[in-house]
């Protein structure tokens, strides 16, 4: 009887903990978030906040209390005065321009090479991505000695083959250049991801192809790109962000002056020369709001005209 008695009562909280459980259960969602929401809070939104408010200041170091507010100031003298500014985001623009397709088309065509089935494939893989994981100091240190005009390796290539040697280091028309070819030394990360996306295309549409007569050609142009833009496309959002940041291949092997008659020196260096060579770390705020500004407008213009021609497989309007 007292069995009897009990049963309705763990039932009866039971039932409550179960309605409880799903009238709050999105609260469980935000609680197992909030590490990661407070970590933004704490380290890239207030940062950004604080960042945007110096740019309107004049904040140099040392400076005791409320730093100097000079409204636009900064911003009218980077886009009337700096000279600099226009030459750093000529130079990026020109490594973005050229070395993001190259990094892109040459990861895409080694994984469309490591995507066969070939025997020892698994150490072909590795071998291609191991260089993707040295240290970027360390690769910029050994372009750097293989790019040497006296005793480099490529210059040494073109003396047997009969080419004069190049000056690819102290020539203001092979800076740039060199650090495009330095670019594409990374493509490990970009090739593992156009290789997954591979992966993942359905071999009986392949199959589908070559009944009805279709060579390789044809399965590239008509199955495997049109199913990789996906992959396509967030390479190349990622690719861009990147190439606009790039910093540390660039001081190591030009110098934060970006070499002869300053043609290696990109935005970032800019940045960090005004912040930590001038102590102006108000106007460097102004041009890292400016960098921010651009990539924010080209992220959004990339994902906007991203309907044309990224196909996602549903049948929408993104796959016609």
């Amino acid at each position: 009887m007292n069995a009897a008695i009990t049963r309705p009562g763990a039932d009866h909280w039971r039932a409550r903990f179960q309605n409880w459980w799903f009238q709050h259960r999105s609260w469980i969602g935000f609680l197992f978030i909030l590490p990661w929401f407070a970590g933004f809070i704490i380290f890239d939104l207030m940062p950004f906040v604080y960042n945007l408010y110096l740019s309107f200041t004049d904040y140099q170091i040392g400076t005791q209390g409320t730093p100097p507010w000079l409204g636009l100031e900064n911003y009218l003298e980077i886009f009337t005065e700096d000279k600099l500014f226009s030459k750093s985001m000529y130079n990026t623009v020109y490594y973005l321009g050229f070395s993001v397709p190259l990094r892109l088309a040459f990861a895409f065509l080694i994984a469309l090479l490591l995507n066969m089935r070939v025997r020892g494939m698994e150490l072909y893989r590795t071998l291609f991505y191991v260089p993707s994981v040295v240290p970027l100091i360390a690769a910029t240190l050994i372009f750097a000695g293989l790019l040497n005009t006296r005793y480099g390796l490529f210059n040494h290539v073109f003396v047997l083959v009969g080419l004069p040697p190049v000056r690819w280091l102290s020539s203001p028309d092979w800076i740039k250049p060199s650090l495009i070819i330095l670019s594409l030394w990374g493509f490990g990360a970009q090739m593992i991801i156009f290789l997954a996306g591979l992966q993942g295309i359905p071999k009986d549409l392949y199959e589908a192809v070559a009944i009805d007569g279709g060579g390789s050609w044809r399965r590239l142009r008509h199955i495997t790109l049109p199913l990789m833009t996906p992959t396509i496309f967030f390479n190349l959002l990622i690719g861009v962000i990147g190439g606009f940041q790039v910093f540390a291949q660039v001081f190591v092997m030009v110098g934060v002056d970006g070499g002869p008659l300053g043609a290696g020196l990109v935005y970032m260096i800019h940045v960090y020369n005004k912040a930590f060579r001038d102590f102006e770390f108000g106007y460097a705020a102004a041009l890292s709001v400016i960098l921010f500004s651009i990539i924010f407008v080209l992220t959004i213009a990339l994902v906007y005209t991203s309907n044309r021609w990224v196909f996602y497989g549903d049948g929408g309007e993104d796959a016609t």
